[in-house]
């Protein structure tokens, strides 16, 4: 029987690596590793590293964020011809807060193939072992880099039920904390997981200021990387004062980088108010500080 096109194309295999613990890899990853043509990787130099400590020689090419989208016709054309290729980041599952959404979309578009190999995530590594509900959760990934997007973006999670999930750095993760103390309480619980899978790995649970003095009080405990677990929020009897003191919160934080009138523009979108009555409001919050 005659094969069709599409069963004639390579493969385009997205391929989980270990998030720290070399011994965390799959047999299955293994294995693919070993019989692709290519691997597209997020940084060449670490998966030789990966890839020599499992005896595996392979033509890597380097694709992340700034040049992957000029790589799809590449990539296109070599599952085109024929040839086997894996995906991989640097660590963990590739996507999840890592290069490779622009490519399998446009490869699936594109009728090709697309097999993931699982293994090890930062994400579900960290939830499995925090002790917070996980029945349902959200994934933020890394907040935005400057600091009214940061705000922003935790402000519209202030009101969540359920337990939120965030990856920060070694350079900004007091910061983090203290933002977040701002807009979710002091009191909220937290847990905090770092260098998952390697020698250092450590888990703090606690509440947000809590934690703040723990990063504080040792610099080591800056160092890595890290996933943050918040708490959901608790559900509150009176929906109308909670929905009114989330305002105010959000007014209040908005107010601290920006003048009021630009506040209340912001605050109207986050929140579907008249931005006319959120900066009365909003004058109302100055005279209560």
């Amino acid at each position: 029987m005659q094969e069709n096109a599409s069963e004639q194309k390579g493969v385009l295999y997205i391929v989980a690596t270990p998030i720290g613990n070399l011994a965390d890899i799959t047999q299955r990853a293994r294995e693919t590793l070993s019989l692709v043509d290519r691997i597209c990787a997020e940084d060449t130099r670490n998966t030789r590293k990966l890839l020599n400590h499992l005896g595996i020689k392979k033509n890597l090419i380097a694709l992340h964020e700034h040049n992957e989208q000029q790589k799809i016709d590449s990539v296109a054309k070599w599952l085109t011809d024929g040839e086997q290729i894996a995906l991989v980041s640097d660590a963990g599952t590739p996507l999840i807060s890592d290069p490779g959404y622009h490519l399998v979309k446009a490869l699936r578009e594109r009728q090709f193939k697309v097999i993931p190999i699982p293994g090890a995530s930062a994400l579900i590594t960290a939830l499995s072992a925090a002790g917070l509900a996980t029945n349902k959760f959200s994934f933020e990934g890394f907040l935005p880099a400057k600091e009214i997007g940061r705000k922003q973006a935790l402000i519209a999670n202030s009101e969540s039920v359920y337990t939120q999930v965030y990856y920060e750095s070694s350079h900004r993760i007091v910061h983090c904390v203290v933002t977040m103390s701002s807009i979710f309480g002091a009191d909220r619980k937290v847990v905090l997981a770092r260098e998952l899978t390697k020698l250092y790995e450590e888990f703090f649970s606690g509440t947000l200021e809590q934690l703040h003095q723990w990063l504080l009080e040792d610099k080591m405990h800056q160092k890595g990387e890290f996933v943050i677990m918040l708490a959901g929020a608790k559900a509150k009897q009176q929906q109308s004062e909670r929905f009114e003191s989330s305002i105010d919160q959000v007014l209040s934080v908005l107010m601290q980088e920006l003048p009021l009138k630009q506040a209340a523009k912001i605050a109207a979108k986050l929140t579907g108010k008249n931005k006319n009555a959120l900066y009365k409001q909003g004058l109302s919050v100055k005279e209560k500080k």
